[in-house]
């Protein structure tokens, strides 16, 4: 398709630094177990979609705060749209060069910034903030545990620069900040005030 055709196929001059960079990172950590699961979380992240189970699964199984985790998993979806529609624009190619090796298939050719950084970042950052009874500890402890991997395995791939997946990790924690302000704006159902309905819906009584 032309929306996914890179500007510049092929090797890009001014990426060399970063291409040395990821040369370094597969010849360092490229071992055969660790390819497999890389592999895997590439798998889990394409298109979101691991993470839209998840977030699914937490609206099934916290239905007190049901419609939360449906939010939290719209904001990893809307992270995902607004990286494939940065790609779309910038339109960088991804890793094409000898020294690269390319060990997982991916849906597009385009590299900039990285969808599966961005969307692990906005869910780490919106499910932990609900895992915890601090969001804000929430989403930094699942954030520091789910985010360095995923970025590190694009890399051990071949299939993104380092500031593919430095750019796709801020931009899901923009979404994610985002999604968290919304949030503390609009308390759950089960944090709203209950009225005495008894009283409220108690008719008057004319005393004359």
């Amino acid at each position: 398709m032309l929306l996914d055709t890179p500007l510049r196929p092929g090797p890009d001059p001014s990426r060399a630094a970063e291409t040395a960079a990821l040369g370094a990172v597969q010849r360092r950590l490229g071992r055969p177990r660790l390819v497999r699961v890389a592999r895997g979380m590439s798998h889990f992240g394409d298109h979101a979609g691991g993470w839209l189970v998840l977030g699914a699964l937490g609206a099934v199984c916290d239905r007190p705060r049901r419609h939360e985790w449906l939010r939290a998993g719209a904001a990893v979806a809307f992270a995902h749209g607004v990286s494939i529609g940065v790609k779309r624009v910038v339109r960088r190619p991804r890793p094409d060069d000898p020294s690269v090796r390319i060990l997982v298939s991916t849906p597009g050719r385009l590299s900039f910034p990285s969808s599966h950084a961005c969307s692990t970042t906005t869910a780490a950052l919106a499910y932990g903030a609900l895992l915890d009874a601090r969001p804000a500890r929430g989403a930094r402890r699942l954030g520091a545990l789910l985010v360095p991997p995923m970025l590190l395995s694009r890399l051990v791939l071949g299939v993104h620069f380092p500031s593919d997946v430095l750019a796709g990790s801020a931009l899901g924690a923009a979404v994610a900040a985002l999604a968290a302000r919304r949030r503390t704006r609009r308390p759950s159902r089960t944090d709203r005030p209950r009225t005495d309905r008894s009283r409220t819906d108690r008719p008057r009584m004319d005393r004359r």
